[in-house]
Protein backbone atom coordinates (compact mmCIF):
# COMPACT_ATOMS: atom_id res chain seq x y z
CA UNK A 1 0.00 0.00 0.00
CA UNK A 2 0.87 3.76 -0.40
CA UNK A 3 0.12 6.27 1.73
CA UNK A 4 0.01 9.44 0.32
CA UNK A 5 0.45 12.56 2.70
CA UNK A 6 1.40 16.03 3.19
CA UNK A 7 3.43 17.02 6.20
CA UNK A 8 1.53 17.86 9.40
CA UNK A 9 -1.89 18.25 7.42
CA UNK A 10 -4.78 16.02 7.93
CA UNK A 11 -3.47 12.83 6.46
CA UNK A 12 -1.38 12.82 9.60
CA UNK A 13 -3.36 10.71 10.90
CA UNK A 14 -3.71 8.21 8.95
CA UNK A 15 0.19 7.97 8.26
CA UNK A 16 0.04 7.65 12.58
CA UNK A 17 -2.57 5.06 12.26
CA UNK A 18 -0.39 2.79 10.10
CA UNK A 19 2.84 3.07 12.87
CA UNK A 20 0.29 2.10 15.22
CA UNK A 21 -1.14 -1.01 13.59
CA UNK A 22 2.55 -1.52 12.40
CA UNK A 23 1.78 -1.98 8.61
CA UNK A 24 4.16 -1.99 5.11
CA UNK A 25 2.70 0.78 3.97
CA UNK A 26 5.25 3.20 2.07
CA UNK A 27 4.65 6.81 2.53
CA UNK A 28 4.67 9.51 -0.34
CA UNK A 29 4.88 12.90 0.63
CA UNK A 30 2.88 15.39 -1.80
CA UNK A 31 3.20 18.87 -2.38
CA UNK A 32 -1.18 19.93 -2.30
CA UNK A 33 -0.32 23.21 -3.59
CA UNK A 34 1.97 22.42 -6.60
CA UNK A 35 -0.14 18.83 -6.87
CA UNK A 36 3.17 16.87 -7.20
CA UNK A 37 4.58 13.83 -5.19
CA UNK A 38 8.19 14.14 -3.94
CA UNK A 39 8.94 11.97 -6.64
CA UNK A 40 7.93 14.50 -9.09
CA UNK A 41 4.20 12.38 -10.29
CA UNK A 42 1.31 14.60 -10.92
CA UNK A 43 -0.90 14.06 -8.42
CA UNK A 44 -4.24 15.07 -10.29
CA UNK A 45 -3.57 11.67 -11.97
CA UNK A 46 -3.23 9.60 -9.07
CA UNK A 47 -5.72 11.16 -6.80
CA UNK A 48 -8.29 13.31 -9.20
CA UNK A 49 -9.56 15.35 -5.96
CA UNK A 50 -6.00 16.57 -5.41
CA UNK A 51 -6.05 16.71 -1.22
CA UNK A 52 -4.67 13.96 0.71
CA UNK A 53 -4.89 11.57 2.27
CA UNK A 54 -4.73 9.14 -0.26
CA UNK A 55 -4.30 5.61 0.12
CA UNK A 56 -3.42 2.91 -3.08
CA UNK A 57 -4.25 -0.29 -2.58
CA UNK A 58 -1.97 -3.24 -3.84
CA UNK A 59 -5.09 -3.78 -6.42
CA UNK A 60 -4.46 -0.10 -7.35
CA UNK A 61 -7.81 0.85 -5.69
CA UNK A 62 -7.63 4.45 -4.46
CA UNK A 63 -9.15 5.63 -1.22
CA UNK A 64 -9.27 9.31 -1.26
CA UNK A 65 -11.04 10.60 2.54
CA UNK A 66 -10.25 10.40 6.07
CA UNK A 67 -12.80 8.16 7.34
CA UNK A 68 -12.72 5.29 4.42
CA UNK A 69 -8.78 5.27 4.74
CA UNK A 70 -8.68 5.40 8.30
CA UNK A 71 -11.03 2.45 8.91
CA UNK A 72 -9.45 0.05 5.49
CA UNK A 73 -5.82 1.10 8.22
CA UNK A 74 -7.59 -0.06 10.99
CA UNK A 75 -9.23 -3.49 9.51
CA UNK A 76 -6.16 -4.82 8.21
CA UNK A 77 -4.72 -4.76 11.21
CA UNK A 78 -8.11 -5.77 13.74
CA UNK A 79 -5.87 -7.08 16.76
CA UNK A 80 -3.72 -3.63 17.13
CA UNK A 81 -7.57 -2.95 18.25
CA UNK A 82 -7.69 0.89 16.60
CA UNK A 83 -11.31 0.47 15.09
CA UNK A 84 -13.88 -2.22 17.51
CA UNK A 85 -15.06 -4.41 14.82
CA UNK A 86 -18.18 -4.25 12.82
CA UNK A 87 -21.36 -5.39 14.47
CA UNK A 88 -19.54 -4.03 17.65
CA UNK A 89 -21.69 -0.55 18.73
CA UNK A 90 -18.44 1.11 19.34
CA UNK A 91 -17.76 0.80 15.66
CA UNK A 92 -20.40 2.96 15.16
CA UNK A 93 -19.05 5.20 18.10
CA UNK A 94 -15.97 5.91 16.29
CA UNK A 95 -17.64 6.64 12.92
CA UNK A 96 -19.97 9.18 14.64
CA UNK A 97 -16.78 10.69 15.88
CA UNK A 98 -15.19 10.45 12.65
CA UNK A 99 -18.12 12.40 11.06
CA UNK A 100 -18.24 14.98 13.74
CA UNK A 101 -14.05 15.71 13.96
CA UNK A 102 -14.49 15.97 9.77
CA UNK A 103 -17.97 18.16 9.98
CA UNK A 104 -17.94 20.04 12.34
CA UNK A 105 -13.99 20.33 13.77
CA UNK A 106 -12.31 20.03 10.31
CA UNK A 107 -14.17 21.77 7.75
CA UNK A 108 -16.30 24.13 10.19
CA UNK A 109 -13.43 25.72 12.45
CA UNK A 110 -9.85 24.87 11.00
CA UNK A 111 -11.06 24.80 6.63
CA UNK A 112 -12.13 28.11 7.09
CA UNK A 113 -9.17 29.82 9.41
CA UNK A 114 -6.73 28.31 6.97
CA UNK A 115 -8.42 29.43 4.16
CA UNK A 116 -6.82 32.29 2.30
CA UNK A 117 -9.54 32.54 -0.29
CA UNK A 118 -12.43 32.68 2.54
CA UNK A 119 -13.85 36.05 3.13
CA UNK A 120 -13.62 37.50 6.51
CA UNK A 121 -17.48 37.22 7.14
CA UNK A 122 -16.58 32.97 6.69
CA UNK A 123 -13.38 33.81 9.18
CA UNK A 124 -15.84 34.98 11.76
CA UNK A 125 -18.25 32.40 11.44
CA UNK A 126 -15.32 29.89 12.02
CA UNK A 127 -13.76 31.78 15.34
CA UNK A 128 -17.57 31.83 16.65
CA UNK A 129 -17.70 27.93 16.14
CA UNK A 130 -14.85 27.23 18.00
CA UNK A 131 -16.16 27.38 21.25
CA UNK A 132 -19.13 25.33 21.09
CA UNK A 133 -16.89 22.92 19.18
CA UNK A 134 -14.33 22.57 21.07
CA UNK A 135 -16.63 22.72 24.33
CA UNK A 136 -18.47 19.30 22.05
CA UNK A 137 -15.42 17.87 22.46
CA UNK A 138 -14.87 18.07 26.23
CA UNK A 139 -18.43 16.91 26.59
CA UNK A 140 -17.57 13.66 24.42
CA UNK A 141 -13.94 12.89 26.07
CA UNK A 142 -15.76 13.30 29.30
CA UNK A 143 -13.37 11.70 32.06
CA UNK A 144 -11.74 9.34 29.38
CA UNK A 145 -8.79 10.08 27.63
CA UNK A 146 -9.56 8.63 24.14
CA UNK A 147 -13.08 9.80 22.19
CA UNK A 148 -14.12 6.01 21.97
CA UNK A 149 -13.87 3.90 24.76
CA UNK A 150 -10.87 3.17 26.86
CA UNK A 151 -8.10 2.41 24.23
CA UNK A 152 -6.76 4.76 21.16
CA UNK A 153 -8.77 4.29 18.11
CA UNK A 154 -8.42 5.64 14.19
CA UNK A 155 -11.21 9.05 15.53
CA UNK A 156 -7.80 9.73 18.48
CA UNK A 157 -5.80 9.86 15.57
CA UNK A 158 -7.84 11.72 13.67
CA UNK A 159 -8.47 14.86 16.61
CA UNK A 160 -4.19 14.89 17.80
CA UNK A 161 -3.73 15.78 14.12
CA UNK A 162 -5.96 18.59 14.36
CA UNK A 163 -5.25 19.77 17.51
CA UNK A 164 -1.50 20.00 16.49
CA UNK A 165 -3.28 23.10 14.08
CA UNK A 166 -4.25 25.22 16.85
CA UNK A 167 -1.16 27.96 17.02
CA UNK A 168 -1.25 28.02 13.46
CA UNK A 169 -4.68 29.80 14.06
CA UNK A 170 -4.78 31.43 16.45
CA UNK A 171 -6.82 29.19 19.35
CA UNK A 172 -5.58 28.95 22.66
CA UNK A 173 -5.95 25.44 24.04
CA UNK A 174 -5.19 26.12 27.25
CA UNK A 175 -8.92 27.24 27.29
CA UNK A 176 -9.99 23.90 27.59
CA UNK A 177 -7.34 22.29 30.00
CA UNK A 178 -8.86 18.61 29.28
CA UNK A 179 -8.04 18.88 25.14
CA UNK A 180 -4.49 20.23 26.49
CA UNK A 181 -4.21 17.35 28.75
CA UNK A 182 -5.37 15.18 25.92
CA UNK A 183 -3.37 16.63 23.17
CA UNK A 184 -0.04 16.28 25.48
CA UNK A 185 -0.92 12.81 26.87
CA UNK A 186 -1.05 11.09 23.06
CA UNK A 187 1.51 13.10 21.57
CA UNK A 188 3.67 11.12 23.90
CA UNK A 189 2.96 7.69 21.85
CA UNK A 190 5.56 6.48 19.62
CA UNK A 191 3.60 6.48 16.70
CA UNK A 192 2.39 9.50 17.31
CA UNK A 193 6.28 11.04 17.87
CA UNK A 194 7.43 9.26 15.05
CA UNK A 195 4.63 10.12 12.53
CA UNK A 196 5.07 13.73 13.47
CA UNK A 197 8.95 13.79 13.80
CA UNK A 198 9.19 12.42 10.03
CA UNK A 199 6.63 14.72 8.78
CA UNK A 200 8.18 17.60 10.55
CA UNK A 201 11.49 16.85 8.81
CA UNK A 202 10.01 16.84 5.69
CA UNK A 203 8.12 20.34 6.58
CA UNK A 204 12.09 21.34 7.47
CA UNK A 205 13.22 19.87 4.48
CA UNK A 206 10.98 21.83 2.12
CA UNK A 207 11.95 25.19 3.96
CA UNK A 208 15.44 24.99 3.58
Amino acid sequence: MELFTSPMACSLAAHITAYEAGLPVHITYVDTRAKTTKDGRDYRAIAPNGYVPALKLDDGTLLNENPSVLQYLADCKPEAGLAPAWGDVRRYEVIDALNFLGTEVHKKVFSNLFSAAMPQEGKDFARAAIQPTFDALVRRLGDRDHLVGDRFTIADAYLVAMLNWCPFVGIDLAKWPKLTSYHKLHLARPAVAKAIGEEMAERARRAA
